[in-house]
């Protein structure tokens, strides 16, 4: 079901460690993984998408990498329609390698993904990338 844009909490218990918010336009059909594109309309798209991933990253990137990462993605549509989680996870791949190439993290297997959220927002829909610091070992 999708839901109202959430509030922001300053009182969140989660304040432990560094914090960044990455927001980046929702990923290209030809990332979709049930997409069939032809291979360079697909790297191409991809080469596009980790760049901007990469431009992002640098201007919010912490002085030192991350070590494990929780990440959420929050996903804003122009409509209610609902989306498979999973095929939106996989479809930002080439972000989170972005993500990597900007220094906000040493390795993507180091990221622990927090389930997909997905509101409406018709004026401006996007993917906003939280990443926290996270004290535990990558599941």
């Amino acid at each position: 079901m999708t839901r109202p844009a959430p509030q922001p909490d300053p009182t969140s218990p989660g304040d432990v460690g560094r914090r960044i918010l990455v927001v980046l336009p929702l990923p290209p059909r030809q990332l979709q993984p049930n997409a069939r594109p032809h291979w360079t309309a697909k790297a191409g798209a991809v080469k596009r998408y980790r760049q901007i991933a990469w431009l992002s990253a640098l201007a919010v990137r912490p002085r030192q990498a991350m070590l494990t990462a929780r990440v959420t993605a929050k996903f804003y549509f122009a409509d209610r329609r609902q989306r498979d989680p999973d095929n939106l996870l996989a479809s930002l791949k080439a972000g989170f390698d972005g993500l990597v190439d900007g220094g906000v993290i040493g390795d993507d297997r180091d990221f622990i993904h927090m389930p997909i959220e997905q509101y409406v927002d018709r004026a401006r829909p996007r993917v906003e990338i939280e990443v926290e610091e996270a004290m535990e070992a990558p599941r």
